[in-house]
C-alpha cells in the first residue's frame, strides 16, 4: 500500500463531557476513534495516542499501528510520519480522531486532488456573519469574504509533508499551516457538513445521526443466546460479571456465569460465528474455572474486527433466588466495561418461572440474551 492514514488521537480535550477525552467516548456503540479508524480501512493506518491511552487504543486499533504522540499536535503528527518514513508511502491523509463521520466520498475527493497537487484539504465556506466580542457584548464585525472552515483529512505528498514537519518549529493549528510554512501549495476540495469535529456534548447526538445516515451502517445483525447452569455446593454465584452471595454456587467448566455465557452466544450468533463451545471447548482443560469475561471480550473483539459495533445488549436471568435487582446496576456496568459500550446500551433484568420447572424448583439458573450489531 502506498497510501497511509494518520489518525490523531493524542489530545486531552474534555469539553465534550463524559469524563474521558472525546476520542475515547462511546458513540454508536464504540469509541469515537474507532469510527475514524474504520473510515480508512484498506490503507496503512497509524493511530497517534497519548501514552496514558494505550489500552483504549488497543481496543479499537484493528490492525492499525499505535504511536505515542508528543506535547503538541505538530509533534504528534511528526511522530506518526517518522514511523511511516521507511514504508514506501507516497500519499498520506492526516485526520482528527474527533471527526468520526468522515465519508468515503470526502476521502476520495482529497486523494483525487493529490494526483495533481502537493496538498489537498476539505473546506466549507463561512456563511454566517462574523462578530468580535468582549464581556458578552458585540464589539465589531468582520468580513467573511474568502473565509473557509477547515476540515480533515488533509492530504499530502508524503515526502513533502515529512520534510515540512521536520523543518517546522513549534505547534500549528493543522497540517495545512505546516505545509504552507514550507512553501507547499494546498488546494481546497468541498468539505462535508456531516464531517463535524466533536467539541461540545451536543455534538455527539448530531454525529450519531450522521453515522446512521450512511449506507455503511445499514447492515444490522441480531443474535440470541440461551444458557443454563445447575446449582452445586458453594456460597456465591457469578452472574454477569458480579459475584452475588448465595447459599449455592453454579456448576460449570468455567466460572459458570450463565448470563455472560448467554450474551457471548448472542454476539456469536449475530456474527454467524458458531457458539461459545466452538471457540472455547469445555473439553480443553485450559478453560477450567476460567473467568467468563475472557469469552465475552473475545466475542466483542471479534465483532469489532469484522466491522461491527455492538449497539445494544439485553440479558434476562431466570431464577427464584438470588434476587437480581440489588445487583443489576453493577452487572450492567461490568458487561459494558468488558464490551467497551456505554452502560445505557446494556440491560440486565430478571424474572421467575412462577415456581415451575427446574428454575422454579431452584435447581439452577437460566439466562436469555439478545445482542444487536450494526456495521460501522
Amino acid at each position: 500500500m502506498t497510501t497511509a492514514a494518520i489518525i490523531v488521537a493524542a489530545g486531552r480535550g474534555l469539553r465534550a463531557g463524559g469524563g474521558l477525552a472525546k476520542q475515547w467516548r462511546a458513540l454508536a456503540g464504540q469509541p469515537v476513534a474507532g469510527h475514524a479508524l474504520a473510515a480508512f480501512a484498506g490503507m496503512a493506518r497509524v493511530l497517534v495516542i497519548h501514552p496514558d491511552d494505550r489500552a483504549l487504543a488497543e481496543s479499537v486499533a484493528d490492525g492499525a499501528r499505535i504511536v505515542e504522540g508528543g506535547a503538541t499536535r505538530a509533534a504528534s503528527v511528526r511522530a506518526a510520519l517518522e514511523a511511516l518514513s521507511d514504508q514506501g508511502i507516497t500519499k498520506v491523509l492526516i485526520h482528527d480522531a474527533a471527526r468520526p463521520a468522515v465519508s468515503a466520498d470526502l476521502i476520495a475527493r482529497v486523494l483525487t486532488a493529490l494526483d495533481h497537487a502537493q496538498g489537498a484539504a476539505p473546506a466549507l465556506p463561512v456563511t454566517d456573519a462574523l462578530w468580535t466580542g468582549a464581556e458578552g457584548r458585540v464589539t465589531g464585525t468582520r468580513d467573511r469574504s474568502g473565509l473557509f472552515r477547515a476540515q480533515t483529512p488533509q492530504g499530502f505528498d508524503f515526502d513533502a509533508i515529512l520534510k515540512a514537519h521536520r523543518a517546522h518549529q513549534g505547534d500549528a493549528a493543522d497540517d495545512v499551516e505546516v505545509a504552507r510554512a514550507a512553501g507547499l501549495t494546498v488546494v481546497m476540495v468541498p468539505g462535508d457538513e456531516a464531517n463535524q469535529k466533536l467539541t461540545f456534548p451536543g455534538d455527539f447526538l448530531r454525529a450519531e445521526q450522521a453515522l446512521q445516515k450512511t449506507g455503511a451502517r445499514m447492515d444490522v445483525r441480531m443474535g440470541n443466546g440461551y444458557d443454563v447452569h445447575a446449582f452445586c455446593e458453594g456460597d456465591a454465584v457469578w452472574l454477569c460479571g458480579v459475584k452475588v452471595p448465595h447459599g449455592k454456587a453454579l456448576l460449570g467448566h468455567s466460572d459458570a456465569d450463565v448470563g455472560m455465557h448467554a450474551l457471548t452466544d448472542a454476539i456469536y450468533g449475530a456474527l454467524a460465528a458458531g457458539d461459545i463451545g466452538q471457540h472455547f471447548p469445555p473439553s480443553d482443560p485450559q478453560w477450567k474455572g476460567a473467568d467468563s469475561q475472557i469469552f465475552l471480550k473475545h466475542a466483542a473483539d471479534l465483532a469489532r474486527s469484522r466491522g461491527f459495533a455492538i449497539t445494544s445488549a439485553d440479558v434476562t436471568l431466570v431464577c427464584e433466588r438470588p434476587k437480581i435487582g440489588p445487583h443489576a446496576a453493577a452487572m450492567r456496568q461490568a458487561l459494558a466495561a468488558i464490551m467497551g459500550m456505554e452502560v445505557d446500551r446494556v440491560s440486565v433484568k430478571a424474572t421467575t418461572s412462577e415456581r415451575l420447572g427446574f428454575t422454579g424448583r431452584e435447581e439452577g439458573i437460566a439466562a436469555l440474551a439478545t445482542a444487536v450489531l450494526v456495521a460501522r
